[in-house]
């Protein structure tokens, strides 16, 4: 999601901010008339990486077994497309987005109140969006208090009775040089990200990991194994980035977006990520090809075989409701998780689902703060 205009010179200075372009396409983002990066071809001489689909069937069919002897206090088990929790009951992630840390290291009106006020909805998860620029020492925009922040955010957060997906949402192409931004997909510096956030959150399974906020435009074989970005960089793939969180030790859940700014979801079943405890991870969003009768294609069809969490998904065209009492019983039929953006106030093409921080919904937080209740 993109970061809201009125942020201060951070997010003015980011020309291509948060999940999409800042004043341009926003939420979920791409641009009405983008292809979507699984149609574009593999570069010449790409090799897929080991236990990739090399023959036009997909790698596996199923995830692999949890390994024994990680970290993962009071966390959460996957077997085939169910989430368990350590009572092995089967669980389902429903609740809210909150924004800020990703443009600002020490976010915006962050208070132990505001994960009450989530609570008080019914939530039982909150994602929290990040800048891997403000954790890494060897950036110059490293903030000392950052990770400790981030740790009071849990802390509160589960106080309140909530987990808590950490995303990484804006990266730097692998060059501190660069402002961090939203890029079409992580680097290097996310992978030392991704092994320094898991070692440090390991032992506690209610921290689940999102690798990486909304990848776009690099194949499906870029997307999974590396390679070239197509504009400029050096891509580190999902494979690489869930190897650097397993290397910890840990075995909390892991949150994998697919390609269109992590909507699509139709090429993991031959580009699997090799792992276990593996939730997909879309974004559904009011835009061309991105509607009702594509869900099934998109996502729905994944989570008869695999869990599927919509990690975002809202309008961000218009102040209409439609497309979230559409989409809402759509996951719900299909036992998709779900967390709306966003937790925070500004404008409803935001799209915000409250309209103060004592968490007033919006007309289409509304919606969701309904559903929240009938779980």
């Amino acid at each position: 999601m993109r970061a809201p205009l009125a942020s201060a010179a951070l997010a003015v200075a980011l020309a291509t901010a948060g999940c999409g372009p800042l004043g341009g396409t926003g939420g979920g983002g791409e641009s009405l008339d983008a292809g979507g990066g699984h149609t574009a071809a593999p570069p010449p001489g790409e090799q897929a990486p080991p236990g990739a689909e090399t023959d036009g069937g997909p790698a596996a069919t199923a995830q692999e077994p949890p390994a024994d002897g990680g970290d993962r206090g009071g966390g959460y088990t996957v077997v085939g497309p169910t989430i368990y929790d350590e009572s092995h009951n089967v669980h389902l992630f429903h609740g809210v987005d909150r924004p800020s840390l990703e443009w600002s290291a020490t976010g915006e009106s962050l208070s132990q109140s505001d994960y009450q006020n989530m609570a008080s909805w019914k939530a039982n998860v909150v994602r929290i969006a990040l800048n891997q620029d403000f954790w890494l020492t060897d950036s110059p925009m490293y903030a000392a208090g950052y990770a400790p922040l981030i740790d009071t955010q849990i802390q509160w957060a589960e106080s309140a009775g909530l987990d808590v997906i950490l995303d990484l949402h804006w990266s730097d192409k692998g060059d501190f040089t660069q402002m961090p931004a939203q890029q079409r997909m992580a680097d290097a510096h996310s992978a030392t990200f991704w092994s320094q956030v898991a070692a440090r959150y390991r032992s506690d399974g209610h921290v689940l990991f999102e690798l990486y906020n909304e990848p776009h435009d690099v194949p499906w074989t870029v997307w999974l194994g590396g390679g070239p970005s197509g504009d400029g960089f050096t891509v580190t793939g999902m494979q690489a980035l869930y190897d650097a969180v397993r290397a910890t030790g840990a075995e909390n859940l892991v949150l994998i977006g697919g390609l269109q700014y992590a909507y699509d979801l139709s090429g993991v079943s031959s580009n699997r990520v090799q792992g276990h405890n593996i939730v997909w991870a879309t974004h559904p969003y009011n835009q061309p090809g991105k509607q009702p009768q594509n869900w099934d294609d998109g996502f729905g069809s994944l989570s008869t075989t695999d869990p599927v969490m919509a990690t975002e998904f809202g309008d961000t065209k218009s102040c209409a409701t439609d497309y979230y009492s559409t989409l809402i019983p759509y996951l719900d039929s299909h036992h998709v998780s779900w967390s709306g953006w966003a937790w925070y106030v500004s404008g409803c093409q935001f799209p915000s689902i409250i309209t103060d921080w004592s968490g007033t919904p919006s007309a289409s937080g509304q919606i969701e703060k309904t559903a929240l209740a009938a779980y």
